[in-house]
């Protein structure tokens, strides 16, 4: 089962399932040229001219063809600082990527656990579904481990009201697929919370 799981990804991410265009999505902006920059100074991880940047009018949730915004990308990539810059010029919470996942989802899948924290103080949906159908707390068991760092974002998320039975375009739990993938301690987290 997890073999095909995985093939699902590999096409979605190797563009055998199309990706929505910038257009599709309500709150896509076109990016200026402040915009790239700002959108490459998050992927380099320069947080002096992510500031800059947003100081000068750069907009954290103009998307560029990739349907990457500084929002989504410090979210994805885990970087913590220009994250909370974005969060602080009014980063689009609803906003999501090329796959239909909001910042939160990657976040999770990445292992970026201070990453999710920061998100978690937010209004961000946890409970939002992707186009695999999948919530942060299933691509945290889909796609992560039973490491410390997949266990504590399990935590976090169940913490925040993640919804532990909330299945998969399958009809397989979080708990499934935590069961089938031998996760133990989360396994156990989310036994606790009432998942089935």
């Amino acid at each position: 089962m997890r073999a095909a799981f995985l093939a699902l990804v590999v096409l979605l991410w190797s563009g055998a399932v199309p990706a929505q265009s910038p257009s599709a999505s309500p709150s896509a902006q076109a990016p200026s040229a402040n915009d790239r920059a700002l959108i490459d100074a998050t992927r380099r991880n320069d947080i002096e001219a992510a500031r800059r940047l947003i100081a000068a009018g750069a907009s954290v949730n103009a998307q560029d063809e990739n349907r990457d915004s500084a929002f989504l990308l410090a979210g994805a990539e885990g970087r913590l600082e220009i994250l909370k810059l974005t969060l602080k010029a009014d980063a689009d919470l609803a906003s999501t990527n090329r796959y239909g996942g909001t910042a939160l989802i990657p976040a999770c899948h990445h292992g970026h656990v201070e990453t999710v924290r920061e998100l978690l103080k937010t209004a961000i949906d946890v409970n939002h579904v992707n186009r695999l159908g999948w919530t942060a707390l299933l691509e945290t068991v889909i796609l992560g481990d039973d490491s410390a760092t997949y266990v504590q974002i399990a935590r976090l998320l169940v913490a925040n009201n993640a919804d532990v039975n909330l299945a998969d375009k399958q009809g397989f739990t979080p708990l499934a697929h935590a069961r089938q993938r031998g996760h133990r301690e989360i396994v156990a987290i989310l036994e606790a919370a009432g998942a089935r």
